[in-house]
């Protein structure tokens, strides 16, 4: 049973867990839960403001912590990283619709993920300072001063009641924050940002300790074993719930899109036990959208309808784009992508990352708006021409499904080549058969390959792709949208296959 299974099954079976260390005497937890003096509302990695499937939408997520207010509590709402980028208004605004969006819905405190450097730490400070919400930021300062970025606190303490609670925030440090999105910003270790002010927020008498982190479940886990004074942890980057416990810290994180929102009811016992109720909310219908947060995502969608919603194309048959099945295996619409950026390109063979086709539905077949296709692919990605051995493919190919059967975000959908993938086999020596253009791989030979920027930057773990002979870079490539609008245009009408490129055993 993998991770993802483990976590989403608990979540299933336990929706509402209460954790009450040395409780005295039992009382109704209901009763227990209204005693509480903070409600936390989470929410992490949104990319979509309004419902898809029948769930999520930020104006349902405005109403829900309007009722709990109205019911007497104290809703404090937290989004812990991932949403000025990527979608489709993303990429028109640059995340300034995301910012207007959250200040209508009554954001409490954000922190930063990696998807808010997508445009350059600059565009994140502009955005940071159109915000009224408050951004707790810890680890990622200006190179200069040693400051947090923008207008961020450091660290924050806030009283709720009797109950005085203090708040890092986190963001992480690894590849999937390419160094040229930091001109003049620096990232730090986050466990050692957190050894740093957690000692100052028990100093100025915080009673619970919450971290705000946008880092993988491994790097939380070992944070709260490495710093056991962290009570809760409002956590993001995973994008399927997680609810953990890992000694006496709660670890959180409510999936994506606001498609459930995590409240989380903390108080301090007279004996000084802390008391956590824990429950993940379907963000249905049954909310209500609120009004004054749904007119402002009414009026940057009729702004982006106006300019988006030209047809490029038709596409025959529905286009698989689920985040799982894209990142994982073959699938008509990652061919798709590549078979756009070899065209553009002009290359023996083309590969880009999984992770940077969004969207995570099907795609019906019907006509192919612009709109459509920079959702499918909301980066401002560039296309770069290489020239590499058959050797060096071969490593850049095995580095692509190091992670199976994980799926991850660096699998590669391919144009031009097909391989086969032993998922039994070590990492590194994984990929057999592969052919081009339906040659048998020639390890000496020399190969032209088009990729996205991003992992020519060593993103996903592609570092070997700097040390190829560069044909065209990035600052002469086309934009993969660009390329993909075109490139729908030019055929008129696609029916992208599956199988037969990448064969997983």
């Amino acid at each position: 049973m993998t991770l993802r299974t483990i976590f989403a099954t608990t979540v299933l079976l336990f929706g509402s867990l209460t954790f009450n260390a040395h409780a005295q005497e039992p009382e109704p937890a209901s009763a227990a839960r209204n005693r509480a003096p903070v409600t936390f509302l989470q929410i992490n990695d949104v990319y979509t403001v309004e419902p898809t499937d029948g769930l999520g939408g930020l104006a349902r997520v405005a109403t829900e912590k309007k009722q709990l207010a109205a019911a007497g509590h104290s809703p404090f709402l937290v989004i812990a990283g991932d949403f000025l980028s990527p979608s489709v208004a993303s990429s028109v605004f640059k995340g300034e619709q995301m910012i207007a969006e959250l200040n209508a819905t009554g954001l409490d405190v954000a922190t930063i993920g990696n998807h808010e450097f997508d445009f350059g730490d600059d565009v994140l400070i502009r955005r940071m300072r159109e915000a009224r919400f408050t951004w707790v930021v810890s680890n990622v300062v200006d190179a200069k001063t040693g400051e947090p970025i923008g207008n961020a606190v450091p660290y924050l303490v806030k009283t709720f009641g009797t109950l005085k609670v203090g708040f890092i925030g986190l963001c992480l440090n690894t590849l999937e924050v390419s160094g040229d999105k930091l001109t003049h910003t620096r990232i730090i270790d986050p466990i050692v940002a957190a050894k740093k002010y957690v000692p100052v927020l028990k100093q100025q008498g915080a009673q619970v300790v919450v971290a705000v982190t946008h880092l993988s479940y491994l790097t939380d886990r070992a944070m709260v074993e490495a710093l056991p004074q962290i009570d809760l942890v409002i956590g993001g980057h995973e994008h399927y719930p997680i609810t953990a416990t890992v000694n006496r810290s709660l670890i959180s994180k409510a999936g994506e899109d606001a498609r459930y929102v995590a409240r989380i009811d903390v108080n301090r016992r007279p004996n000084g036990a802390l008391e956590t109720f824990y429950e993940l909310i379907p963000t249905s219908s049954a909310f209500g959208d609120d009004p004054d947060t749904a007119a402002v995502i009414d009026d940057y969608n009729a702004k982006l309808d106006k300019a988006l919603e030209t047809v490029a194309g038709v596409t025959r048959v529905p286009l698989e784009g689920r985040s799982q099945q894209m990142r994982s295996s073959e699938t008509n619409l990652g061919n798709l992508v590549a078979d756009a950026i070899r065209a553009d390109a002009g290359t023996d063979i083309a590969l880009t990352n999984a992770g940077s086709i969004r969207g995570n539905r099907v795609y019906p077949a019907g006509p192919l708006t612009r709109k459509t296709l920079i959702e499918m692919h909301p980066f401002d990605n560039v296309i770069c021409k290489l020239a590499m051995s058959g050797r060096a493919l071969l490593d850049v190919l095995n580095n692509g499904v190091a992670k199976l059967p994980l799926a991850s975000g660096q699998f590669p959908q391919v144009s031009g080549l097909t391989m086969v993938v032993d998922t039994h086999a070590a990492v590194g020596s994984r990929v057999t058969e592969v052919r081009i253009n339906g040659e048998a791989l020639d390890l000496t030979a020399s190969y032209t390959v088009a990729v996205p920027d991003f992992i020519f930057k060593g993103g996903d773990g592609y570092d070997m792709l700097a040390k190829q002979q560069v044909l065209v870079g990035p600052l002469y490539g086309d934009l993969i949208t660009t390329a993909l609008a075109q490139y729908v245009t030019a055929q008129g009408e696609v029916s992208p296959t599956a199988g037969g490129r990448i064969t997983i055993r």
